[in-house]
């Protein structure tokens, strides 16, 4: 029998747990390339943290050893996660409410300043927006369906 609130079916994954493997699976990927050089433009001129970084993943978004490092953290979260519905549900709100939190810091940071520690430029600030909403609107929206299917 299969329990879809805590995931212990016989190989079977909820569209909840899906996502969060998905996402997972993304972050992991994107901190991976960020130490790639020529997929991470500059990397010669890749600090540890801080805005003195000028390496950047696609040419467009700033990352430091800190911020890959970090995407690679949440990759292997993610995917942890992505084991049970209410572990994946918690990951894309709770990831989702963290990148909102983040944007709006990259919003109201000096980004030439030492509070720009990770680094952080505009096109990460609205990626991180993008990523918020995307990670609560899924855990949300697939936490209901969830939810519906159990009862």
């Amino acid at each position: 029998m299969t329990d879809h609130l805590h995931g212990t079916g016989r190989g079977d994954r909820s569209p909840l747990r899906m996502a969060a493997a998905a996402v997972g699976a993304v972050f992991l990927l994107v901190g991976i390339l960020g130490f790639i050089p020529g997929i991470t433009s500059d990397y010669d001129s890749m600090e540890f943290a801080g805005h003195e970084s000028n390496a950047m993943l696609l040419g467009i978004f700033k990352v430091s050893i800190l911020h890959n490092i970090v995407h690679l953290l949440f990759g292997v979260a993610g995917l942890a996660m992505s084991r049970a519905d209410s572990t994946a549900k918690a990951f894309l709100i709770g990831g989702g409410a963290i990148y909102l939190v983040l944007w709006l810091y990259g919003l109201l940071i000096d980004k030439d300043s030492e509070a720009n520690f990770v680094p952080l430029n505009t096109a990460d600030d609205w990626l991180h927006f993008v990523l918020g909403i995307g990670m609560i609107g899924l855990g949300v929206a697939l936490g209901r369906r969830e939810v519906s299917r159990t009862h």
